[in-house]
């Protein structure tokens, strides 16, 4: 027999008691008996060009935040942790001087600046996902030039000579090692078993100026360092740029299954985890931002495909090493302005859920995809990088995460007549109709779902007008939190325009700004009440708006 709920309130977005008949009705059904696998966190990784924001004082504010998500299974990648200099820093640089050599070119190691950042992570409860690299000044081929100067520096110049392969193999291997007896000495083995260990970044394109084959005897050697100094480490990659990156996975992962050892001579290389990139591809159309929303899947769709060709490889946890909307987290200008607002929020929370769905697909072990995206230290507020908070305040996509963090339990089937077809996504995006669809998650008595409205086009649109309809409750009426991104809702940078956009707010404003950063509950109060079990909400839904509610059960 089919029951209906008795709706004693409904969920507004605004005061209107009515819906408006210029909305998009939708309606999502979520299914508490339909329980699949663990919600995977797969949202639990961040990472940053700059490795020595993480030990400045919005860093280390951030890495709290980070950290506080899921204490102790957050990770953190960066680049330039072994790059040349006495922690000078700046956009899409970073250094640490771990490693030069005296007048005679014996080896100086110097871990005091990394050890600065790694403990900056474990005092927050974060953890490394150690990148290994860049090649020290000393070490490279071509030393010179070294540093450059983004964003005065053309894109070609960028890439000096910490992106040149080591002049002495062997002297690399030793610095690798060194270092990773180092950590373990420091962090103790049951901590550094918990890190990721992965050689360079996005070796397949400028990050690295030797060759494919080069690349493969850097990695052997890193690799089989760390094995020496910490026999059971994880260690995995090969973290490149482009999904697939052309033929260059399948290339990695054949070498490592079954080719000869650049550093040993012997057959394979470890691979506890694979890693890969994937990211989207904004244009500007018709003067407004469109997102590129279908790049990004289409990537991770790749890199599935591939993996999931090798059999022996079937179970290998998979990390998409950064998985993002865009290329240059460090890189501004109008078209990027997105990442202020709820368009960054609302792709965020579109395209997770479809990242576990792709790996369902390919019957690939998703384990994390990490968003590079982290502060930029002593930058104006909300200057368009791509960063999670700006100046200590969070922006509207960091609620997101903290709204991932409030889900767990076993992932609940959804379906939804606003959402576009995953193979459309992957196709062409959200092009025509929006996307309008839910995560949901069941742990015990306690129900969570995640429903997002999401357009590729930065244009205004109509509501949705969502109907939710929950099969197989527990008896009762549950306890309802429910938590809103969008225009007015948990938006710092709506917050920060209705003061006038002030390039120094007062103390007061950046307590308004504090205020308005944080995770805020819907305007609205709701109260359901479930009937034979079974209950149905109602509740508008803007578009690039972000919802979270919260069932709970005695």
């Amino acid at each position: 027999m089919r029951y209906t709920l008795v709706l004693l309130a409904a969920l507004l977005l605004t005061s209107s008691a009515s819906v408006d008949a210029q909305s998009l009705p939708v309606h999502i059904e979520v299914d508490a008996t339909q329980q699949g696998g663990p919600l995977k966190p797969i949202w639990r990784f961040f990472g940053a060009d700059e490795p020595n924001y993480a030990y400045m004082p919005h860093g280390r504010d951030l890495l709290g935040e980070l950290g506080a998500l899921k204490k102790n299974e957050v990770f953190f990648r960066t680049h330039s942790l072994l790059v040349t200099g006495k922690g000078e820093h700046g956009l899409k640089w970073g250094s640490t001087n771990a490693y030069t050599e005296d007048a005679a070119g014996n080896p100086v190691y110097d871990w005091t600046i990394v050890d600065r950042i790694f403990d900056a992570y474990r005092d927050n409860g974060v953890r490394p996902y150690v990148q290994i690299g860049f090649m020290p000044q000393a070490l490279s081929v071509k030393p010179e030039p070294y540093r450059h100067q983004f964003p005065k520096s053309k894109y070609e110049e960028l890439f000096g000579g910490w992106a040149y392969p080591p002049k002495d193999y062997a002297k690399w291997e030793e610095l690798v090692y060194q270092w990773a007896k180092h950590c373990l000495a420091r962090y103790g083995e049951e901590e550094v078993l918990h890190w990721y260990w992965q050689t360079w970044n996005e070796s397949n394109i400028d990050y690295w100026k030797g060759t494919r084959e080069e690349f493969f005897k850097l990695h052997d050697h890193a690799i089989r360092a760390v094995r020496r100094a910490i026999p059971r480490a994880k260690v995995g990659g090969p973290d490149l740029a482009g999904g697939k990156g052309g033929d260059f996975l399948e290339s990695f992962l054949n070498h490592c299954l079954k080719g000869t050892n650049r550093a040993s001579k012997e057959r394979g290389t470890p691979l506890d985890f694979i890693s890969f990139h994937a990211k989207g591809k904004p244009s500007r159309v018709d003067g407004h931002v469109r997102m590129g929303l279908s790049n990004q899947l289409g990537e991770i769709n790749d890199a599935f495909e591939v993996i999931a060709k090798f059999p022996e490889l079937k179970g290998t946890p998979v990390v998409i090493g950064e998985s993002d909307p865009d290329g240059c987290a460090a890189c501004t200008g109008p078209d990027r302005a997105y990442r202020n607002g709820t368009l960054y929020s609302s792709y965020t929370a579109a395209t997770f859920p479809r990242k576990l769905d792709l790996a369902e697909k390919h019957g690939v072990n998703l384990e994390g995809a990490l968003t590079w995206s982290f502060e930029f230290e002593g930058q104006p507020y909300f200057a368009g990088f791509r960063s999670l908070a700006t100046n200590g305040i969070a922006k509207p996509v960091l609620n997101v995460f903290r709204m991932f963090s409030r889900m767990n339990g076993q992932r609940l089937g959804v379906q939804s007549d606003g959402a576009v077809p995953l193979d459309e996504l992957v196709k062409t995006g959200v092009r025509g109709k929006p996307d309008v669809s839910a995560l949901a998650a069941r742990d015990g008595k306690r129900i969570t779902i995640l429903a997002w409205h999401y357009h590729d086009d930065d244009v205004a649109g109509a509501d949705a007008a969502i109907t939710l309809d929950i099969n197989g409750v527990p008896a009762g009426n549950p306890k309802i939190t429910r938590t809103l991104i969008d225009e007015t809702h948990s938006n710092s940078f709506h917050a920060w325009r209705a003061m006038g956009s002030p390039r120094s707010p007062t103390a007061v404003q950046i307590r308004e700004l504090e205020k308005a950063s944080q995770l805020a509950p819907a305007s609205e109060k709701s109260e359901v009440r479930a009937v034979g079990g079974r209950c149905e909400m109602k509740f508008t839904l803007a578009r690039q708006g972000v919802t979270l509610i919260e069932l709970e059960w005695p």
